[in-house]
């Protein structure tokens, strides 16, 4: 790149990033998007429960987003893989893959998180399509139809909860010894909500699409949907390398303006909340953009 220095930097241009950088772009701030073109859910067919974009690819979110946030003059975007990054005197250095070294004075994380799918035949290539984590972005796509929930204890309540309305036939399978509350049992016996303990030896599936569960004792049952949630990590170990703390959860610890524990670093999306839709990550991101601009103009004006 000819100019190598940039009033902010942001690592990840997916839903929040680009939704940082469309704040910053219109308060005429000097902009560099670094992507790797990665995004957790470029397998999900679908967008859902995002106004104005309800049923949408999410590719198509993102390149339209992406075309709209480039007609500001002041953004740019590079497709590359951001490797590390530096505290200086006056801000930050970044380092990418291609071998650039770029200075800012901020830094945005909009990175996302790295699912920890477990190796079980068929449960990666389901992941997103019909192994799926949320009931508010596919729930209602799979109402009525035959629903698995791969957990245990409180998550499975409370998915069970949630899922109970959108469905008459749920099963709660816990791979393993239930550990419900007798309150809990009792409220799931009243629901007919049953409980399946045995693990699970695969998903036999059509293009990502669910057909069977099979157990380890050689059962087999049709299932339409799994609702799952697996461990994560963070897609990016540089926030840990500058010194951004993370929550119990192993999520980026930000404050109420989208700040890390680190002056001058900023966290929006995936990397920072439970709430992991396309709709929250525009949000965290657009409060991100315009916080790290609050910033800058209190440094400069």
């Amino acid at each position: 790149m000819e100019n190598k220095k940039f009033e902010v930097i942001i690592i990840g241009g997916s839903y929040a990033g680009l939704s940082a950088a469309m704040a910053l772009g219109r308060s005429l701030r000097k902009v560099l998007i670094i992507d790797s073109g990665s995004a957790c859910n470029r397998q999900t067919p679908h967008s859902h429960n995002f106004i104005t974009q309800d049923g949408v690819p999410p590719a198509k979110i993102s390149e339209k987003a992406k075309n709209q946030v480039l007609q500001y003059k002041s953004v740019a975007f590079i497709n590359d893989l951001a490797i590390k990054a530096e505290k200086t005197e006056n801000g930050f250095t970044v380092d990418t893959q291609s071998g650039e070294k770029l200075v800012t004075s901020k830094i945005i994380f909009a990175t996302g998180i790295k699912d920890l799918v477990p190796p079980v035949p068929g449960f990666k290539e389901c992941w997103g399509t019909s192994l799926i984590h949320c009931p508010y972005c596919h729930g209602f796509e799979f109402r009525t139809k035959k629903t698995g929930i791969l957990a245990n204890g409180e998550r499975a309540f409370h998915l069970a909860s949630l899922v109970n309305n959108l469905t008459n036939d749920l099963t709660i399978l816990t791979t393993g010894k239930a550990d419900f509350k007798p309150e809990q049992f009792a409220k799931l016996e009243a629901h007919r909500i049953p409980i399946i303990e045995t693990e699970i030896a695969a998903l036999e599936h059509q293009e990502g699409q669910v057909k069977n569960i099979v157990f380890t004792n050689g059962d087999r049952e049709i299932f339409d949907a799994l609702y799952a949630g697996f461990p994560f990590k963070q897609h990016s170990d540089i926030p840990l390398f500058l010194g951004c703390e993370l929550t119990e959860q192993g999520y980026i610890r930000v404050n109420e303006f989208q700040q890390t524990t680190i002056d001058g670093v900023y966290a929006c999306g995936d990397n920072t909340s439970r709430m992991r839709s396309v709709a929250a990550a525009v949000a965290s991101g657009n409060l991100a953009g315009a916080m790290t601009n609050a910033a800058l103009t209190k440094e400069l004006f």
